[in-house]
């Protein structure tokens, strides 16, 4: 009996103990996040201070400016008698897009056998060019009408978050892409064990995971600049580039940060890219077969194509600004790979596809089947 109750008694003093320890606990990790929220508080103004030598002289000098509550986008430089024409050109286009890469969802979803990595991400590819789309083009056609359109700036900072986001994002699934058919046409017989769906889950959300935090440290670094009375943006959409032209405060940091993470996002996924196809193509031609070279070059050339006009377009803008480069020639090149790309890509990697056409006439055949019963 007593050894019982001494049991009793010992349990009972450790479940107490247990629950002072985790009300200390709990009161320490408010305190301690106390201390951080100051110490944050505090180490932010050092590292504005220490990368704007001119803080004190802003800060005084900002009282006598204007705070812009908004900017200005002056959209695309069209004639009044040519507006009708192109806003019907890019609702088609936004359309298309829209359509083509939702069909393309739809059957990977109700289709078993297009259950496999490569339609995991072309799934994901579709989501994000519908997306990427949406963040532009809708502006876009909202501003064609009177060709001057008004956004918050808190909204502008949200576009410029969603552009960044879904442009890394498609970067990423291109390489993954590209990785899959390199490996499904260099190492056929090891293809189930090299694409894993633990292996082709984690390339998604890896992917993810990298541009929610890259576009977030973008948004952060422009959040910190403070504009003048100048809140004319002479684009269609907030573009990261035309709003630090605009930009009063020293923007050093943030073309320092576009440089060297536009080299991570952009120029090693584009090296990559064109690795896999090349190791492709001398895979193919060492076993000669013509219906495989001209399919092989076929589907090749049309990806790489998409990809070049993908990257080329922003690199060129990104990477390497020329000052001699008009408004209106920046303004074509974003056009590029903001409305043509998306558009291009279901044409591209779906439609031409003989797996994609089987599956929508699986499709369609059930559903005729299924109706009268």
């Amino acid at each position: 009996m007593k050894k019982t109750s001494l049991k009793i008694i010992g349990f009972s003093d450790l479940l107490y103990c247990g629950y002072r320890m985790l009300f200390w606990i709990m009161r320490m990790k408010s305190i301690i996040a106390e201390q951080l929220t100051v110490c944050h508080r505090n180490c932010s103004f050092l590292l504005r201070f220490i990368m704007d030598k001119r803080y004190w002289t802003q800060s005084m000098t900002r009282k006598n400016q204007t705070i812009i509550s908004e900017f200005v986008l002056l959209g695309l430089p069209i004639d009044p008698d040519q507006r009708d024409l192109f806003y019907a050109l890019f609702l088609a286009m936004y359309v298309t897009t829209v359509l083509g890469n939702l069909l393309i969802i739809i059957l990977i979803r109700l289709d078993s056998h297009l259950h496999t990595p490569m339609y995991l991400f072309l799934s994901n590819l579709s989501f994000s060019d519908i997306c990427f789309s949406s963040v532009t083009i809708p502006k876009l056609l909202q501003t064609m009408p009177s060709q001057v359109s008004s956004i918050p700036y808190a909204g502008c900072l949200t576009q410029m978050y969603f552009f960044l986001f879904f442009t890394d994002l498609e970067s990423f699934l291109l390489v993954a892409m590209a990785y899959d058919r390199y490996v499904a046409i260099c190492f056929p017989l090891h293809y189930t064990s090299l694409m894993s769906p633990k292996l082709c889950l984690s390339l998604v959300v890896l992917s993810w995971v990298l541009t929610m935090f890259h576009a977030m440290l973008h948004t952060l670094l422009m959040a910190r600049l403070w504009f003048c009375a100048d809140n004319k943006v002479p684009h269609f959409f907030c573009d990261m580039s035309a709003l630090l032209k605009l930009a009063c405060s020293d923007t050093r940091v943030n073309e320092l940060v576009i440089f060297i993470m536009g080299g991570l996002i952009l120029v090693i996924p584009f090296l990559l890219i064109i690795m896999s196809y090349a190791r492709i193509v001398s895979s193919i031609l060492k076993v000669p077969s013509a219906r495989g070279i001209h399919k092989a070059f076929s589907t090749c050339g049309s990806h790489l194509s998409v990809v070049s006009l993908f990257y080329g377009t922003v690199i060129g803008l990104y990477l390497c600004p020329s000052a001699n480069n008009s408004t209106v020639k920046e303004t074509v090149m974003a056009m590029m790979y903001t409305v043509v790309t998306p558009m291009l890509n279901p044409f591209i990697y779906s439609l031409r596809n003989r797996d994609m056409k089987g599956a929508l006439g699986r499709v369609l055949f059930k559903k005729k089947i299924t109706l009268p019963v």
